[in-house]
């Protein structure tokens, strides 16, 4: 029995491309190499912020089944690869789940299938590494049996304005027939489709998105040391440049970068172009250092608050409030939270925190303890720092009974509080 689409990978991309295609009337079946994944989503159960327990329950009832046999991607007229692509230990992209799944699919590829691929990558995956496999396994030739197309996912966890539905989505195949027929595919449950000149221009959208964040997000971290030091409000500084309504858009400081875009994806690009071209994409080498530098600056700025009235940071009280990477989520991908508190651990720091969304939190082996209410702890703290400002957060009554306060989010207006 065929089905519109099976989804491999039931994370944070796949499972609201499952939920928004079910909704708009597609029959789809997700398939996932984690049984506690798909045991927890056949039993109505989301493990991702952006969708409800009822979301899943909802979706269930109009047929969605998870699974971990591959033998469905035979019955599927569409697939689509939503793995994760993280960096290897040496910053390289590890396309090992990208791999495994294109050789599944292969196993099982029929003529007329629609295979796309959504996982962030580098620029030439699609056709020098997904195809290649699909065609000496399966004997099909790509463009001419069946249909390989490359788009990016857009996923911006938590956004309460723009999700998968609403948000344009680009589409480049190694054909053009092949771009029509992932338009139309996509066309079914998302509102606007673009189409990419081919697989390499969307592969290279994606990564241009994200790599525009992240030099300008080290932008305003570099300045943010530097306006410290010359006394300059960098956040009013920012505030004024915004009221041009043209030529500007506002980034803003913070203790690093998380979540799996800004720091992992432009590194794709720069190992594309090291790797084929032999020299360095500077501008993204440079705000990489600059981003991941951010932790130890805000390490060095609790010393200077705890030294400027004679206190060490060995044994001080340091509660961090907020942990994950995004405001009002419980993703912790690559949160800054991390290492910063490694390395106030490392400094002999006696470390607490709190975030809503984060019932145990463990560091560098350490299990950090949680303190249950933030207001009320914070007076028992020698200095509290905010990493993530939760909706939760009354951040100027938080600041206002805390001893020494740091806020890297700008949003503190209590006098004596600081800034990043």
């Amino acid at each position: 029995m065929a089905v519109d689409a099976v989804v491999m990978g039931l994370g944070y991309v796949g499972m609201p491309l499952v939920h928004a295609a079910v909704r708009a009337g597609l029959e789809v079946v997700g398939f996932d190499v984690s049984h506690a994944v798909v045991d927890g989503l056949m039993d109505s159960r989301s493990h991702i912020d952006d969708l409800t327990d009822a979301d899943i329950a909802e979706i269930r009832e109009r047929g969605f089944r998870a699974t971990t046999d591959d033998a469905v991607l035979a019955q599927a007229d569409a697939i689509v690869i939503c793995v994760p692509t993280p960096l290897d230990d040496d910053s390289r992209p590890n396309v090992g789940a990208v791999e495994a799944a294109t050789r599944a699919i292969a196993a099982r590829l029929t003529p007329g299938t629609l295979v796309v691929l959504e996982s962030t990558t580098y620029p030439g995956t699609t056709e020098e590494l997904v195809q290649p496999i699909l065609e000496e396994a399966s004997g099909l030739r790509a463009g001419v049996d069946f249909h390989l197309a490359f788009s990016p996912e857009r996923i911006d966890p938590g956004n309460p304005t723009y999700g998968l539905v609403n948000t344009p989505k680009v589409v480049g195949g190694i054909t053009p027939a092949g771009t029509q027929r992932a338009r139309e595919f996509y066309g079914r449950f998302i509102e606007t489709t673009v189409a990419a000149k081919g697989t390499r221009e969307a592969e290279t959208a994606k990564l241009l998105e994200n790599t525009y964040r992240h030099v300008n997000i080290a932008l305003v971290n570099e300045m943010a040391q530097f306006c410290h030091e010359l006394g300059i409000d960098l956040w009013n500084a920012i505030d004024m440049a915004g009221t041009k309504p043209f030529g500007f858009q506002a980034f803003y400081p913070g203790p690093g970068v998380g979540g799996h875009c800004i720091p992992i994806d432009p590194n794709y690009l720069s190992y594309n172009v090291k790797s084929r071209l032999g020299y360095p994409f500077r501008f993204v080498e440079l705000a990489q250092e600059i981003n991941s530098s951010m932790p130890a600056y805000v390490v060095r700025r609790v010393q200077d608050m705890l030294n400027d009235d004679a206190k060490a940071l060995r044994g001080a009280r340091v509660l961090l409030l907020g942990v994950t990477y995004k405001p009002d989520i419980s993703d912790r991908r690559e949160s800054p939270a991390v290492p910063l508190a490694e390395a106030l651990l490392e400094h002999g720091a006696d470390l607490s925190y709190h975030d809503p969304a984060i019932e145990q939190w463990t560091v560098a082996g350490v299990e950090v303890p949680r303190v249950e209410d933030a207001l009320t702890a914070a007076p028992q703290a020698d200095i509290v720092v905010v990493v993530q400002n939760h909706r939760g957060y009354d951040i100027d009554a938080i600041a206002g009974v805390s001893q020494r306060f740091l806020d890297t989010k700008g949003k503190v207006t209590v006098d004596g509080a600081q800034r990043l």
